[in-house]
């Protein structure tokens, strides 16, 4: 939970205008009317979801329906950011359709007053987003010239691979396969360890040199001591440029915003400059740790504070972080006090099934070893069509960013096999 943020300016780092350079994309934007809620019949509000859709290389007589499962922000982020996808998409003839998540992006509810009150904000929830995505598919299925015929494949990364898994989980009768990568998945499902996030992380500085990740295990205790006092407090403030005043009393929440910047970098940790979250050099890590570039949103928050429990602790050994440990009481608590909610840890595991999918078919898992999320992938096939894909030398989700030059081995190999397991979902599909 981090209430108090310093997202202005860069902590530890120079600021480098290293700016990605978007391939030029093109999509319509288009609007749908979606239920508010699907699933109880009193509440007939309906509101707009966006979705952005490139028909470009669909073919009516054997196209194939390319859908991305929209995670925890706008739409046009993450359709600018999955290149594999529009890559592929003449080889397989297919509609791009990007659909934005319930409560992001123009994708509100209640407009503005959608996070007003748990009367409004208490339709976020997985399977209400699940629902949105499946009346979509059914809709575009239904409009699209030859659609009726046409495979439906999903893809999503981080969250939004959680949601592809799912979808083809809860909705088989209309997605076909899916591509679930860097999806922790087994973390929010409380069935993985809490210490594995944080010694990824390390892991990842370690390999930057060893004094790297030293010296942040380090500047917990010296800024501890130097926040306990005012003027402490103020040098730590113009130190790190923040945007509001550090005080001893919330010296802990600078932590907490260095903690998760160090946990950004390791999962964008990729081999060439990008602007995904924020403009970063190539190799940033690297960067950092020889002296150069880095980095909340509410509504994510609620949905960890509701379905989407991440568990987080640290050793203080095993990795460079503080000694944490995880107490979901001390969690539903804070989730009581910021929006009146209490969590429930089991809710994705009940609803999804976790690792106990095998009465589910065609879901490609795949996880980079350098990504933080890593520790809460799957990480062994679980059947012959629930694959598992581990690639090294990979950061989040960088099997479905566009092809560069920089690219491991490891990711090109990794697309390669996707590429054959979609051709055979689709050959299983028009031959059944």
């Amino acid at each position: 939970m981090r209430d108090f943020q310093f997202s202005c300016h860069i902590i530890f780092l120079f600021f480098l205008s290293l700016i990605y350079i978007s391939k030029g994309f093109e999509y319509e934007e288009f609007y749908i009317n979606q239920k508010v809620d699907h699933f109880g019949y009193s509440n007939q509000d309906v509101f707009k979801q966006r979705y952005l859709s490139n028909l470009k290389f669909y073919n009516e007589k054997n196209g194939t329906i390319f859908f991305y499962t929209g995670n925890e922000g706008a739409i046009e982020m993450f359709a600018n950011n999955t290149g594999f996808m529009w890559e592929i998409a003449a080889e397989f003839n297919a509609a791009l359709i990007f659909a934005e998540h319930r409560y992001y992006g123009k994708s509100l509810p209640y407009g503005e007053l959608s996070f007003e009150n748990n009367t409004y904000r208490g339709y976020l929830t997985t399977e209400q987003a699940l629902a949105d995505f499946a009346s979509l598919i059914y809709h575009l299925k239904n409009v699209l010239p030859g659609g009726l015929k046409a495979p439906v494949i999903a893809f999503g990364g981080s969250y939004g691979g959680m949601l592809a898994a799912w979808i083809r989980i809860k909705y088989p009768h209309l997605v076909n396969g899916a591509l679930s990568s860097s999806a922790p998945i087994l973390l929010f499902s409380n069935s993985a360890s809490c210490k594995n996030f944080p010694a990824i992380i390390t892991a990842d500085f370690k390999n930057a040199g060893i004094s790297c990740a030293n010296n942040i295990r380090k500047s917990w205790s010296i800024i501890r001591k130097i926040g306990k006092s005012e003027s402490g407090s103020m040098f730590l403030t113009k130190t790190f440029k923040t945007c509001q005043s550090i005080h001893p009393v919330n010296v802990s929440s600078l932590i907490e915003w260095l903690e998760s910047t160090w946990a950004y970098l390791a999962m964008t940790d990729y081999p060439y400059p990008t602007n995904f979250l924020n403009p970063l050099p190539a190799n940033p890590i690297d960067v950092t740790c020889n002296g150069g570039a880095s980095l909340g949103d509410e509504v994510w928050e609620y949905q960890e504070c509701t379905e989407m429990v991440s568990p987080e602790c640290s050793t203080g050994t095993t990795d460079m972080f503080e000694p944490k440990s995880w107490d979901f009481n001390e969690f539903s608590l804070e989730c009581w006090k910021k929006f009146n909610v209490k969590p429930n840890e089991n809710a994705s595991y009940i609803m999804y099934g976790g690792k106990d999918i095998t009465a589910s078919s065609n879901i490609i898992f795949t996880n980079g070893r350098l990504d933080p999320w890593y520790g809460g992938g799957i990480l062994q096939s679980l059947s012959d069509t629930l694959i598992a894909i581990v690639i090294e030398d990979a950061a989040h989700h960088l099997d479905l960013r566009s092809s560069n030059a920089a690219d491991p081995d490891s990711v090109k190999k990794a697309r390669y096999t996707i590429k054959e397991w979609i051709y055979k979902w689709i050959f299983e599909y028009k031959t059944h």
